[in-house]
């Protein structure tokens, strides 16, 4: 009875990780994320640190395996790389993610044991702190299916700017563990049941409050989407193709004082299209008092390094070093085991290039500073926080077209949300496929344009100035205190348990 009881835990589980999956973009099923937390907390209770973390395997499975299959689409449609082998790298990449969970089951039962169901922060906080470790250093971060994400349009969205992404993802894992104590009760505790109103008050009080405040008149900008497909965005005979239908494009707006194109928008290296291109464009920006943003790799004549980058060009002309590359798509990590198996599958090279400077100046455009990302930097909160109080809005310029019609530009859309609730800023963001979006400083998405047309948005954003209380404090500060809460409670179980010995 106990075996087939341990085997119903471990479809729950595998369950409750698609549930989880679920609660993000593009499905935004968000309460599920209750739901799947409850049931994987849940499983963890009264059970051996190795069946924990087998339970938590499987849910991460059923997350990870949903939730970022479109990594599939990047190996298989655009790496060159057989189905088989397409399918495998695939599997090892959502095995590798699911041990995450898996850890943090491990831990809660194998540090704290039957306490976990006692003390309704053990849990969440271990949880959070593994997300931590996962989204920050792990293969240069992955912070992707992060709780607090499915959270944007909920109330739990007033804590963003007061407690980030970490600090709001604790507060949803311990409503899903307070469930369990209550289930494991039988009856509703007071006590519990007032903590989740209060939460829920908490977050209906501070949704929709004004951390930052305009600075200027609103500027109207432009967002060219081109549309390139990422077979022939490469392709020499593609070249002139594209430079003609950005310049087209841009010629069309050149009313607007801004207007910026998505990452790599030029297939060539500043040196090949500096001359001829760019110099054009950049006197008729300043005959028309435009900014033009454009992206493009740069070579380093001196080192040979190459670089990810964005160029402003118009009043000024100010580039941008992309800081935080991609792993296994900008550079290979764990090289030479990497590089080896890579080349013997004969999938399409990884890309070179060199991180830029950490204490690089803010661009400048419309008349004021910005905090630039390129591709998945603007999933690092951290990545400009000492710099955000300079910046009077954001920019993200990527190129998702990478994962072709898959849910992955939704994930990624979501995330770069979380950045505008976080800083209070408008955010501008310019793709080459989609999804191109101006989004508000409650990270609402004002305008947005569909999935693979070639079209351009023009829309007008505000200057803004002042921080929230999380980019003053940090994730950094959050994550410590947690840490410094957990060790206070393991502390106290474990006077408890050799006073309860020596008694």
């Amino acid at each position: 009875m106990r075996t087939k009881k341990n085997y119903q835990w471990l479809l729950a589980d595998l369950i409750a990780g698609i549930f989880f999956a679920l609660a993000f973009a593009p499905f935004n099923f968000w309460p599920l994320i209750f739901v799947a937390l409850t049931i994987l907390f849940a499983s963890w209770q009264r059970v051996s640190p190795r069946q924990a973390a087998l339970r938590g395997y499987l849910f991460g499975i059923g997350c990870f395996g949903l939730g970022v299959s479109w990594v599939f689409v990047s190996i298989y449609t655009f790496g060159g790389a057989n189905i088989f082998i397409a399918v495998l790298l695939t599997t090892l990449f959502c095995g590798f993610w699911a041990l995450f969970p898996a850890i943090a089951g491990y831990l809660s039962v194998r540090i704290f044991g039957h306490f976990s169901t006692q003390n309704i922060f053990i849990l969440p906080i271990i949880w959070i702190l593994v997300e931590f470790i996962r989204g920050y250093w792990v293969l240069n971060g992955f912070p992707w299916l992060q709780i607090a994400y499915s959270q944007l349009d909920t109330i739990y969205a007033g804590f963003i700017p007061i407690i980030g992404a970490y600090g709001t993802g604790f507060l949803v894992a311990l409503v899903a563990m307070i469930f369990v104590r209550i289930y494991h009760l039988r009856r509703f505790h007071s006590s519990l049941i007032i903590s989740v109103f209060a939460i829920l008050i908490a977050g209906y009080m501070l949704k929709g409050q004004q951390w930052t405040h305009a600075i200027g008149d609103p500027i109207k900008v432009t967002l060219i989407q081109g549309n390139i497909a990422q077979d022939k965005k490469w392709q020499p005979e593609f070249k002139k193709q594209t430079l003609d239908l950005y310049q087209d494009m841009t010629q069309q707006h050149w009313d607007s004082q801004v207007i910026f194109w998505p990452e790599t928008a030029i297939p060539a290296f500043l040196h090949e299209v500096d001359e001829q291109y760019l110099a054009p464009l950049h006197q008729l920006a300043r005959i028309h008092q435009t900014d033009l943003v454009v992206s493009l790799p740069v070579k380093d004549a001196a080192t040979g390094q190459y670089f990810n980058s964005v160029l402003a060009l118009g009043e000024g002309r100010y580039l941008y070093k992309k800081i935080h590359l991609l792993p296994f798509g900008e550079y290979l990590p764990l090289q030479p085991f990497s590089g080896f198996i890579l080349n013997s599958l004969k999938i399409l090279p990884v890309g070179s290039f060199s991180p830029g400077a950490k204490d690089q100046s803010l661009l400048v455009a419309g008349g004021y500073p910005f905090i630039t990302t390129i591709c998945y930097e603007d999933v690092f909160a951290e990545k400009d926080i000492s710099r955000l109080s300079k910046a009077a809005y954001l920019v993200n310029v990527t190129n998702d077209g990478w994962f072709g019609d898959s849910i992955e530009p939704h994930q990624h859309m979501q995330i770069a949300r979380m950045r505008a609730l976080e800083s209070g800023r408008y955010l501008v963001r310019a793709t080459n496929t989609g999804l191109t979006a101006i989004v508000g400083p409650d990270g609402t998405i004002l305008q947005q344009l569909p999935l693979f047309k070639t079209m351009a948005l023009t829309a007008e954003i505000v200057p803004m100035s002042g921080i929230t209380l999380i980019t003053r404090i940090g994730d950094l500060k959050v994550i410590l205190i947690l840490v410094i809460v957990l060790g206070g409670i393991y502390i106290y179980y474990f006077v408890q348990v050799k006073m309860q010995r020596n008694g």
